[in-house]
């Protein structure tokens, strides 16, 4: 059975635009806090001066810290168009010295000139506290709104991923994008389920979920939580954004510059874990299959193979700091022309992110 992808629906388009604004005063109430906020502006020295750049403004924690110190400079984007009122509050205030853009990671070159010359390049991946509480977006699980899971500037919504992607190719996205064991089991029970009808809500897709697991109730967490990871990552083709936002940044960081990464699922880390390791001082014996010049290719000082983690102050006032892990490195001079070992590495997730639904 076919349906119309999200962007054809006009019925879902115009119930959207309907609730924009309902969405947008209710997130005014809502409270953000800059994950591990204290350890990052240890690392940058903002008092120093520089320009950085925040490559996930959200609320804007991390620019407005670091503007409060009269020698510093932001330019930062965001694909989510919600975060623009609070960019705008920020330019008012700093309009010399910040910048916006609404992009995503792909595209930092686009808005980030090497000449600008960064003094630290910070990424802050995941959910914002604004998207997780939005029930409009049908990120959380008892969300009877429309099944969304865009962060902005998206190709296709989770409605098409649940209602228009193959069986198959939904059970493998659910395992490898989840690490969900039970995929194919899951990805059986939706198909059945969409058979009949569309799958319209993320409370009706919970309920498919743990409908195909067994014991769920013995669950520490919610059933559905890695199947939902793996179609939001899947939606925002975040792992392919994640991998370019590495690349890119990389070629804008000068000698000293740093890049700094907090991520909060294993997928993220591992990707972050092993571009620091393949391409810093502290790397593995590269490839004797690879060119010589990639294999000589050291571009990052590496202070730490091992993650910092929030401090259980922290943790306590903010929950989602838990599973916090932040990396960082230090630039050096050699350039940056090779990435082809650090795609192949990781080349399963940007195959699947790359369907076209």
């Amino acid at each position: 059975m076919k349906y119309l992808p999200f962007y054809e629906d006009k019925k879902i388009k115009w119930k959207l635009k309907e609730k924009f604004m309902n969405a947008t005063m209710s997130l005014e109430k809502t409270k953000h806090y800059p994950v591990m906020l204290n350890q990052i502006l240890s690392i940058i020295s903002p008092q120093h001066g520089g320009t950085f750049i925040d490559c996930t403004f959200g609320g804007g924690g991390y620019s407005q810290a670091i503007l409060k110190f009269s020698g510093t400079k932001v330019v930062a984007i965001d694909r989510d168009k919600l975060t623009q009122k609070y960019a705008n509050t920020l330019k008012k205030k700093f309009p010399k010295r910040f910048n916006f853009f609404q992009e995503k990671f792909s595209n930092l070159n686009k808005v980030v000139e090497k000449q600008t010359n960064p003094k630290a390049i910070i990424f802050d991946l995941g959910l914002s506290s604004f998207q997780l509480v939005d029930k409009e977006r049908g990120f959380s699980f008892d969300s009877n709104n429309f099944l969304n899971m865009e962060m902005g500037i998206n190709e296709y919504s989770a409605y098409d991923v649940v209602n228009t992607l193959d069986k198959n190719y939904l059970a493998r996205a659910i395992k490898v994008l989840g690490e969900e064991k039970d995929g194919k089991i899951i990805a059986n029970k939706i198909d059945k389920y969409r058979s009949k009808k569309p799958i319209t809500n993320s409370k009706e897709l919970a309920f498919i979920i743990k409908s195909a697991k067994k014991n769920y109730k013995n669950y520490k967490r919610n059933p559905a939580t890695k199947t939902f990871q793996a179609i939001r990552i899947l939606v925002n083709q975040e792992l392919t954004e994640l991998i370019s936002g590495l690349i890119e940044a990389t070629k804008l960081l000068a000698n000293g510059g740093m890049l700094i990464v907090v991520s909060f699922h294993s997928l993220e880390d591992k990707i972050v874990k092993n571009f620091f390791n393949l391409y810093s001082n502290l790397k593995r014996n590269p490839s004797r299959y690879l060119p010589i010049k990639e294999n000589e290719l050291d571009l990052f000082k590496l202070i730490s193979k091992k993650p910092l983690v929030a401090d259980k102050k922290e943790i306590n006032s903010n929950i989602r700091s838990r599973s916090a892990k932040l990396r960082y490195a230090i630039r050096n001079n050699n350039s940056f022309f090779y990435p082809s070992e650090f795609k192949s590495k990781f080349i399963n997730y940007l195959k699947l992110e790359s369907k076209e639904i």
